[in-house]
Order: C-alpha cells, then structure tokens, then sequence
C-alpha cells in the first residue's frame, strides 16, 4: 500500500519500508539454544525394596506355588542394580481388585478409572517441584507437554495438570500417549523446538508412570512378564524449559542436540498392545543388544552437531568426537549393560 505526498505541483509516491519475512522470524525467536532452568520429581507413598520384591509380588498375586518362575525373578531383581521402587498400587488396592491380577478377567476400565486421577495427580506434583526450583509463577509458563503411557482420557494429563497447577487458560498444550520408554526424550525434543522458536517461551514438560497397566500375575508361558516386573516403578518428573534466561533463573543444563533415530528391523523389539487386561508389554531379549550396536553411531551423530558450530574445519573434530562417543559406550558397557548380563539375570 502506497500514500501519496504532495509537494507543489509534484506528487511523490511513497512506500513503506519492506520487512523480510527471515529477518520477522528472526525477531521471534530466541537467541540462544534452550537450557534446562528447574527440575522436580515426584513419588508414590509405597515403596518396596528391590531384594524383597520377589517374595512380595508372588504372595500377593498367590503364585508362590510357581517356585521355578520366583526363582528367576529374584536372580533378574539381584542383577538389575535396582535399591528400591515406588508403587501407586498397595497391596490393599490390589486385594480391592482381584482382576488386576487374574489374567482371565477383564480390568482395563478399573485400571483406567484409577489412572485419570492417580497419573495427573503425580504429573501435577512434579511439575510444582520443578516451578518451585524455577522461581516464577506458574502463569509464566507458556506452553505444556505432558507425555504417559498409563492410560488414556479426554480431557486429558494436559488439560487437567494445567488446571491442578493453575497455569493460565492460553497455556499451549501438548499431549504425547503410548511413546514407551522414549517419551520423555521425545518431550524434551519438543521442548527444546519450542524454546528456540519462540522469544520468552517457558516451557513445563512432565512426565508420569504408572505400571499399573501392567500389573499382574506371572505365567509360565509369558515369561516376559517377569522382567516388567523387576524392572519398573511408578513416577513423575518434569522439567522448565527456556532459551535467554533472565536474572532469576539459573540454568542447570544447555539442551545443546535433540535427535532421534529408528533401528531398521526392530518394529517387534519392544511391542504392547492395550488389551482387556491392561496393557501387554513385551520387550524382547535383543534391546541390550541393538542398543550397544547402534549407540556409538547415534552419540556421533549428536556430537557432530555440536562440531559444527564449535569445531567446524578442523581435522582433529570428527576424531575427537568418535573417541568421545566410544569412551561413553565403553563405559556402558562396563557397568553391564549388555546382551549376555540380561540373558544371563533372566536365566534364558
């Protein structure tokens, strides 16, 4: 759109000065890379020691009969390196509930009626640990993501943990179900995207477990079983995302790559599949296996990303990050975290 000057018997067009569209993003955005600015936890009341899990999970699921099966437990609960889980479910809860033990009746709508308040409940009072390490209020947070695989409800984790924290209406938010063992990373992803792309942003991220979707009573012909149970417990974390931080706040950590990477042929490796009785996960003895193959690619990988802006150029870079990525996986590999250490604690 043009205005027209007059001047005498002259009229001289004018223009206004033209915005590119990369220098207004630019101006949206935020100058630095996201930091992690407060973070918070949150646990369950019940709390089950791991070298006492064994005779614990047989007495009440009345299977202490499957002698062979309790065995096996016990040696996966000693290698696992595990001191102590939470649990939201008591032994009281479970004895209220004799289908979430008996695999042959149906109880995905009682766990899933205990669900919609225990996970946003335990999400909620993670999230308030990490705004109060924060220091601001909670109507300062700006964008919400909430991730679970412990059921699923409309409203959902989101709109309720917003509503228990009191975070104002326009909170942007974002609801991840069923992303397993990855969700948190995937929520940090998002996270960190959202942070650098928008000037100001505080982003919350939290996220709660309950593996009550996956409680039950061993059997011999699902030997898988036993290793959710040795494995798991019940919890919440979150975290306070944001880029440019201001006086008040003093960022733990800089967010500095966020990738992910699929394994080909791995579509079966880690599967679950809601059913009448809760949710069926069944990790396959491989995961160890494929994740010592293929880590060392995905750690240079990340770190290559961080050369390019700090070591751009120089022949010594990618050398220094494969050292530097093989020196991570030896160490994993040192603590145990392999194949034959889990083939070995699960007898198999």
């Amino acid at each position: 759109m043009t205005s027209p000057l007059l001047m005498g018997n002259q009229i001289i067009a004018t223009r206004p000065a033209v915005v590119r569209c990369s220098d207004r993003r630019r101006e949206l955005r935020a100058d630095g890379p996201a930091t992690v600015l407060a973070i918070g936890t949150a646990n369950p009341p019940n709390c089950v020691r791991q070298e006492d899990y064994a005779d614990y999970y047989f007495r009440i699921t009345k299977s202490e009969h499957l002698t062979g099966l309790k065995d096996k437990l016990k040696r996966i609960c000693h290698k696992s390196a595990i001191k102590k889980r939470y649990f939201h479910h008591t032994e009281e809860l479970l004895l209220g509930h004799p289908a979430f033990i008996d695999r042959s009746m149906p109880s995905l709508d009682e766990r899933q009626a205990i669900m919609a308040t225990a996970v946003p409940e335990l999400a909620a009072a993670a999230a308030a640990d990490a705004i109060a390490e924060w220091g601001r209020p909670a109507t300062e947070i700006t964008h919400l993501v909430v991730t679970t695989y412990s059921g699923a409800h409309m409203p959902g984790v989101d709109w309720l943990v917003a509503s228990l924290l009191g975070l104002r209406p326009t909170v942007r938010r974002t609801m991840l179900y069923m992303n397993g063992c990855s969700s948190g990373c995937a929520a940090l992803r998002l996270a960190k995207d959202m942070a650098e792309n928008n000037r100001g942003a505080r982003v919350l991220v939290a996220c709660a477990e309950l593996t009550l979707m996956v409680f039950r009573a061993p059997h011999e012909a699902q030997v898988d079983t036993l290793i959710t149970q040795s494995l798991f417990g019940d919890g919440a974390g979150a975290v306070v995302v944001g880029a440019d931080p201001v006086s008040v706040e003093e960022p733990e950590f800089e967010m500095v790559s966020a990738s992910q990477t699929m394994i080909p042929e791995s579509k079966q490796v880690a599967s679950g599949q809601l059913s009448e009785d809760g949710l069926r996960f069944h990790p396959s003895r491989e995961i160890p296996s494929l994740v010592r193959e293929n880590v060392e690619q995905c750690m240079v990988d990340a770190l290559s990303r961080r050369s390019t802006s700090a070591a751009a150029g120089t022949t010594s870079s990618g050398r220094s990050i494969r050292v530097a990525a093989l020196s991570w996986t030896a160490s994993r590999r040192g603590s145990g975290w392999n194949r034959t250490s889990w083939q070995r604690a699960a007898g198999c």
